[in-house]
């Protein structure tokens, strides 16, 4: 027996991905938001019908956390001073950045690797197709040999102490 896909409510409409993410983001920066529940209601009430698993998932692609402000819990997107300090503590355990004709090695302090290779991975950036960290030595595969110039150039920048 075949089921009937379920039609949002009149005067709701679904909304791809992209555009429901920068609803999130439009709700978030515009009001104080407590809780995902709450932010379920503003979605609903600007006419746009989600389902909570969804909502949860968009929340944490989006990187959205909830933190105590002014002795209420409030729903914030991660600040950027903090990825500043990440990137430069980062750029602090990198000793140097080598490549040969198909690798990119970076050399960190001992017991530094893991962490530097997670910060790349969380880049996602289209030049690193993975990385592979041991203890003090991060290997970095690029998505193609002919881009290495430009990735190790991209791993400077990224992993700068500014």
């Amino acid at each position: 027996m075949r089921q009937k896909k379920s039609r949002p409510e009149r005067g709701k409409t679904r909304m791809n991905k992209h555009a429901r993410q920068l609803k999130i983001r439009e709700i978030l920066q515009q009001n104080s938001v407590g809780n995902q529940h709450d932010l379920l209601q503003l979605l609903r009430d600007s006419g746009m019908t989600v389902a909570q698993a969804t909502l949860s998932r968009d929340c944490a692609e989006l990187g959205i956390i909830r933190s105590k402000m002014d002795g209420n819990y409030r729903l914030l997107f991660p600040d950027d001073n903090a990825g500043r300090i990440i990137k430069g503590l980062v750029g602090i355990e990198v000793l140097a950045v080598n490549s040969n004709e198909t690798t990119v090695i970076i050399k960190t302090l001992p017991g530094r690797a893991h962490g530097v290779g997670s910060y790349l991975d969380q880049l996602r950036s289209p030049l690193i197709l993975g990385t592979i960290a041991g203890d003090d030595t991060v290997l970095l595969i690029p998505t193609s040999v002919v881009n290495i110039p430009t990735l190790i150039a991209y791993i400077l920048k990224n992993l700068s102490k500014n």
